[in-house]
């Protein structure tokens, strides 16, 4: 990796981002290369493809690509005997090509936002975790992790190391002994966004959904006056986030209908984050990890409902999210049935992991609104400042500011401090396309969300 920095910007020079980022690519691109060709070398050696008259010599070559540390390393991939071959070399700490470009690739990401972010490196401690992760010293790594945690807390821990937490999560994934969370290291190393298992365990989003299986479920009700006053009614974008953190994170949705500047009622929905652990609220731990994975979810189903019997049929629908609701936004909007009802001109996430997430309609215009110190927005594996660019439809918007604390920076009633006074250009641009939803609120309906 060293001689890698050393090409990209010269002895003695910071690496150029663009660079670096270029680099990032074309190491995930050999890695899947290499990784394809470990699977069909595996194929052929371990499989019934090879014809029976190549077989002897040709087999023995075969085999030794798949196991010489100086051809793939130890690279069976695929069924059968492959998954065997697989399994004993992660169990024995066996290296392949693939893995060892692909890990190559997460480092040079980490150099990379060490540039945007000096903060990485200028902090002895994250500094030492960002240099045991160079030198490939993962025990070294992960004490050190630990002694920063007991030493000054989680919450200043986690900003710090936020702009890399999802690569370095999918480089342990990727060099530790547990098979399971192999499949979510590769897809993050090589440029993919979390689709099958989360990093740490390897826990399959099949088996979240199967625990998070609640029908969801929506009643009406009337708030209190207090929670009505303080609502915002100004129709900007920071508004609508003091809004979600006043109605809080109890199961509460809330539906501000607009007539616009044109007379046309329009509707926003405003959807609070995760609440923690709880038994009725779709809106808890699991339903925010199901929710990264699976585009339907109890908190989506439970959304659904209420708005069904709401808003009526092709009327226009801004959605606006916090975190879990953020990406509840974007299930939504993904939701093909849901944007047969409902037109979905806009999704504004904030501080929510939504980049593995496409929109139904071609036409809805989605804006993710990030602080660089907040570790949430990369949990699905594409941080703030990824190498990779995001589709025509999305509209990042990133920042930093002077909390360097986690959750302090995650918090809906910082964001909107942020958006009022430290990006207020980035407000200015979202609310200026949110503007046929800026007039007079027209009502405020409100619901309690339930897992069933």
């Amino acid at each position: 990796m060293t001689d890698a920095m050393t090409a990209v910007a010269g002895p003695g020079h910071e690496p150029e981002i663009g660079s670096l980022h270029h680099l990032c690519r074309l190491l995930a691109e050999a890695a899947d290369a290499v990784g394809e060709a470990s699977r069909y070398a595996s194929e052929l050696a371990l499989g019934t493809r090879l014809p029976r008259a190549a077989r002897g010599g040709a087999w023995r070559t075969l085999l030794r690509t798949i196991t010489d540390p100086k051809g793939l390393g130890w690279a069976p991939r695929g069924r059968g005997l492959a998954r065997i071959g697989r399994l004993a070399g992660v169990f024995t700490s066996r290296e392949s090509l693939a893995v060892s470009l692909a890990v190559t690739g997460l480092k040079a990401r980490i150099r990379a936002a060490a540039v945007n972010h000096p903060e990485l490196l200028a902090d002895p401690d994250t500094a030492r975790v960002l240099r045991a992760v160079e030198g490939d010293r993962q025990r070294e790594a992960i004490r050190v992790f630990r002694s920063i945690l007991g030493n000054k807390g989680a919450e200043r821990t986690f900003a710090l190391l936020a702009p890399s937490f999802a690569d370095i999560l999918a480089w342990n994934a990727l060099t530790d002994e547990n098979p399971l969370n192999d499949g979510a290291g590769w897809e993050v190393a090589t440029g993919r966004t979390l689709t099958g298992a989360e990093p740490i365990l390897g826990i399959s989003g099949r088996v979240w959904a199967l625990l998070d299986r609640g029908p969801g479920r929506a009643e009406p009700f009337a708030a209190s006056p207090a929670l009505t006053e303080r609502l915002d009614t100004t129709g900007t974008i920071a508004g609508y986030v003091r809004n979600i953190h006043a109605v809080g994170t109890d199961g509460t949705l809330l539906v501000q209908q607009v007539a616009g500047p044109d007379g046309v009622g329009r509707y926003v929905v405003q959807l609070a984050g995760m609440s923690g652990v709880s038994d009725e609220s779709p809106q808890d731990l699991l339903g925010a990890v199901h929710a990264v994975a699976r585009p339907s979810t109890p908190y989506s189903r439970a959304v659904s409902k209420a708005l069904r019997g709401l808003i009526p049929s092709g009327s226009e629908v801004a959605l606006v999210g916090h975190s879990l609701g953020g990406i509840t936004a974007m299930n939504l909007a993904a939701d093909r049935d849901f944007c047969g009802i409902h037109q979905v001109t806009h999704v504004v996430a904030i501080g929510s992991p939504i980049d593995g997430k496409r929109p139904a309609d071609p036409r809805t215009r989605v804006y993710s609104l990030v602080n660089e110190h907040d570790v949430v927005p990369s949990l699905e594996g594409r941080s703030s400042v990824s190498p990779y660019a995001l589709p025509e439809q999305f509209t990042e918007f990133t920042w930093t500011d002077d909390t360097h604390a986690f959750p302090l920076c995650h918090a809906a009633e910082r964001y909107a401090h942020n958006l009022e006074h430290e990006v207020p250009e980035v407000s200015a641009l979202v609310d200026a396309d949110l503007a046929p939803f800026r007039g007079r609120v027209t009502a405020a309906r409100f619901f309690r969300l339930y897992d069933r």
